[in-house]
């Protein structure tokens, strides 16, 4: 029944609104000046949503509290009022119901846009988002697309204990069928969520909380409504010779900053800001390790079969003779989130780990095989 109700464009009434006002519980638009030289990344994911939304009436979001709230996190501030409640809909914290909803929506060719008020909570909607998105396109051998974007709040925030804490990029990445985006800056929010909004398959939109009031320099281009980020592709914050370093989300922060303090110390290290864990740059990772020679990966997650792990792989796979030292890994620990300050702070990636990991990997060798 909900697949019917779907299929009936947003353009044409307030049906999917009507579906859901039995379930809803009982501002402004922003615009950006051209001129405009920072945003912060609550600011660019607010404006790519706007535009999207208005350049395409099959885009609508859904999530608990998004509408009458403006967000938990103030992302969607201003749509309900200049979209209306058929287009932006209050949820009950049914993540399951919802979720399914969304993704009956995409299979009739609209656009839903699924916030989770913390990707913790998708756990309740795992089934919708690998056996009902992720796969359908292959099981109906490309008769039904599914562009839907799932997004919201990933990784550790501060103080909020084991169950909210939990970075998902590797989860989402080992399925086939998901893309899987993590921004770091305002561009990449803006640029990466215009993208997932406008692909044809699920995408899985992996924000952090820590970063929505950061501010970011913000080219013209960017701030462009047609500005798009290519999923798949890699961005080289800071070049380097001497020790690749690879990181997503808040962690590229962290690998800045650790590049910083180590070219005091007379080592040079690039940067990559991944932006795409699946599909992942494989291509500009093992480019910038054959020309420094050594690897330095970097995530907030869990060390076993992570991010960085993969990362090792297909270095190890198509640039292994390059190497001059073992690839170093920093990842969370391999234990549930503390709650305790201090014990948190010891379980997630910190500036000094990547520092001692780099400097590792500069003064240490791969022993050579003796020759007879």
């Amino acid at each position: 029944m909900l697949l019917g109700v779907a299929r009936r464009r947003l353009g044409s009434g307030c049906v999917l609104g009507q579906l859901m006002q039995a379930l809803r519980p009982a501002s402004s638009a922003r615009a950006y000046s051209a001129a405009a030289k920072e945003m912060t990344v609550r600011e660019a994911l607010n404006s790519a949503l706007d535009e999207e939304m208005s350049a395409d009436p099959s885009v609508f979001l859904m999530g608990e509290e998004v509408g009458e709230y403006q967000g938990a996190y103030k992302i969607s501030k201003g749509l309900l009022d200049k979209y209306g409640p058929d287009r932006v809909l209050d949820t009950p914290i049914t993540e399951a119901g919802f979720t399914g909803i969304g993704v009956g929506a995409a299979y009739q060719g609209l656009r839903p846009v699924v916030e989770f008020m913390t990707f913790n909570f998708s756990m309740q909607a795992i089934d919708h988002i690998i056996n009902s998105a992720a796969k359908s396109n292959y099981m109906s051998a490309g008769q039904i697309s599914v562009p839907i974007v799932f997004r919201g709040p990933n990784g550790a925030a501060a103080g909020v204990g084991a169950q909210h804490s939990q970075c998902y990029a590797a989860w989402y990445a080992h399925v086939p069928g998901l893309k899987v985006l993590t921004p770091y800056s305002a561009e990449d929010a803006r640029g990466l969520l215009k993208a997932a909004i406008r692909d044809p398959d699920p995408v899985v939109f992996l924000e952090n909380e820590l970063l929505y009031g950061e501010s970011f320099p913000v080219s013209a281009e960017a701030l462009d409504s047609s500005f798009c980020l290519p999923i798949g592709k890699a961005k080289i914050e800071r070049e380097g010779k001497d020790v690749t370093i690879t990181a997503f989300s808040k962690m590229v922060g962290y690998a800045l900053q650790a590049a910083e303090i180590l070219s005091k110390e007379g080592i040079s290290a690039e940067v990559i800001n991944l932006r795409s864990i699946r599909p992942l740059d494989r291509t500009a990772i093992n480019a910038s390790v054959r020309k420094t020679n050594r690897l330095v990966t970097v995530e907030e997650g869990f060390p076993q079969h992570g991010v960085g792990a993969e990362i090792c792989m297909s270095v190890v796979e198509d640039s292994f003779e390059y190497l001059d030292a073992p690839v170093e890994r920093i990842a969370g620990a391999d234990v549930p989130m503390p709650y305790a300050a201090n014990l948190e702070r010891m379980a997630v990636p910190q500036v000094e780990d990547i520092v001692r990991a780099a400097k590792r990997a500069c003064y240490r060798a791969v022993p050579m095989a003796a020759t007879a």
